[in-house]
């Protein structure tokens, strides 16, 4: 395993899960998020991160992994990736979630997927992982290579050579790698598809891809956000 300079925008569950455990595997990361280094001071360090404002986060080396809301993205600095290199693979691990966070997007809701969206506002191509787990499995479910029922993950992107960056990544964590295809692929595992969330080896995962009916795209999101709220009114009451 090659060790890479890795920054992570956003420190949210997702963000903090991953920062730890990359550092844990012997990456250098920085962290960022809305509020300044200053609040990540102590998170970070007791996970071996380095907090960094958004800019510097965002010129950090090798990776950056985008992990915050939707919405936010075109709120991010103007231009923050206009300068970076070809070379460097953006990762966007977030979900398009309309009527719970991120408010209607038109161009999403006309059909395209969330992550071919992402990279227009920034300008910079993306690869689209880590969005079909939650937090509590990326935790505590990966796994040697090998291991029998071993989980895996799905990586949807345009580039080759970033997607096996990616792939590669994913196997560190402790997850099976699987293709996903291309980035117009990624509505495959976006919310409420078979494939999302559901903690599967990589034999059934390629399965759920496959049966992913793109027709019903906007009824899988429907679906999953209604999940998520009876969830939410479980936990109030």
């Amino acid at each position: 395993m090659t060790h890479s300079t890795i920054g992570i925008i956003g420190a949210g569950s997702m963000g903090g899960v991953l920062a730890r455990h990359l550092a844990e595997l012997g990456h250098h990361v920085l962290i960022a998020n809305s509020r300044g280094p200053e609040s990540l001071m102590a998170f970070a360090a007791t996970i071996g991160a380095t907090p960094a404002p958004v800019a510097d986060v965002a010129h950090a080396g090798d990776i950056i992994i985008l992990a915050i809301p939707t919405k936010a993205v075109p709120n991010l600095p103007p231009g923050l990736f206009s300068s970076l290199s070809s070379s460097v693979v953006v990762i966007d691990i977030g979900n398009y979630h309309p009527e719970l966070r991120d408010g209607r997007i038109h161009a999403i809701d006309q059909g395209l997927t969330d992550s071919q969206w992402v990279a227009q506002q920034i300008g910079h191509p993306v690869i689209k992982a880590f969005n079909n787990i939650f937090a509590g499995s990326l935790a505590e479910l990966g796994a040697p290579k090998g291991t029998r029922g071993r989980r895996a993950l799905s990586v949807c992107g345009d580039s080759a050579e970033a997607k096996a960056t990616v792939l590669g990544l994913v196997d560190d964590l402790g997850f099976d790698p699987v293709d996903g295809g291309t980035l117009r692929e990624s509505w495959r595992q976006q919310p409420g598809t078979p494939a999302y969330c559901h903690d599967l080896d990589a034999a059934s995962l390629r399965r759920a891809l496959a049966e992913a009916d793109q027709s019903r795209t906007a009824q899988y999101r429907a679906e999953q956000e209604a999940r998520i709220r009876r969830s939410l009114r479980g936990r109030e009451g």
